[in-house]
């Protein structure tokens, strides 16, 4: 089941006169993981907006598992699709278990009251972000990798079927970035996910996703599986600068700029 579709997405910001995205097409799976690559300013995080229906099409067509984005009301998305963006507000005066809880509120009824299932998710998702030690903690009070992977965790305790991460990997270190990917595709195979992230990390979309989707001022310079579109011309024509594409001895491709 397709879980997330663009169609000639075309898309641009109040009184901007130039589009951030222009005639963009995408399909992501349920049981895929997809990557978008590109430059700063290249409409990668406005692609996360334009799925998630935080920012309205000019032009085009944007679904979730089948349904126009602009028509699902703001609790139903929710329960179709969660968000990990580039910048998070720190929840001021909440710990991390409070944090985390809060990615059941689509599900919860009028009076908010949290069940068993609900308990068993945001434990599950603490657990896989390796954050029991820290949930007791207030929010602001961790570096800026842990608050990251705080709102990792609350995405996953969503349990939405269609997951967008927007520069998810920043702020985290080497070990936390392995985790984070490891979680993911664990989480697409578990719970038949479609997964979107957004990166600069060439090797990270190499290893981790099934296909991948350059952009280059909002238009599409490429889009296929990484051992095609991952190629020295159009990373070349992606971000303006020369690209050495090598391969390791243990089969990992390597990515050098010139």
């Amino acid at each position: 089941m397709v879980g997330l579709e663009l169609s000639g997405v075309t898309a641009r910001y109040d009184a901007d006169p130039t589009p951030r995205l222009v005639d963009v097409d995408l399909r992501l799976a349920r049981g895929e993981v997809g990557a978008v690559l590109g430059a700063n300013g290249a409409g990668k995080s406005t692609l996360v907006r334009i799925a998630s229906g935080q920012l309205a099409l000019e032009r085009g067509r944007a679904t979730i598992l089948g349904d126009e984005v602009s028509a699902l009301d703001p609790r139903e998305r929710a329960r179709r699709v969660a968000v990990v963006p580039q910048r998070s507000d720190v929840a001021f005066g909440f710990t991390v278990r409070e944090v985390v809880a809060m990615g059941r509120a689509p599900h919860l009824g009028r009076l908010m009251r949290a069940g068993p299932a609900d308990a068993e998710a945001v434990e599950e998702a603490l657990a896989r972000c390796s954050l029991l030690d820290l949930a007791s903690r207030p929010v602001q009070a961790l570096s800026g990798g842990e608050q990251k992977r705080v709102h990792i965790a609350r995405a996953l305790a969503q349990h939405a079927p269609v997951m967008l991460l927007d520069e998810a990997a920043a702020h985290l270190d080497i070990r936390h970035v392995s985790e984070l990917y490891g979680i993911l595709r664990a989480e697409v195979s578990r719970r038949d996910l479609a997964c979107l992230f957004t990166t600069h990390d060439l090797a990270a979309a190499s290893a981790h996703a099934d296909w991948v989707l350059l952009l280059r001022e909002g238009r599409v310079v490429a889009h296929g599986p990484p051992e095609e579109v991952l190629r020295a011309e159009p990373l070349e024509a992606t971000f303006g600068v020369p690209v050495e594409v090598g391969r390791h001895p243990d089969g990992r491709r390597y990515f050098l700029v010139s």
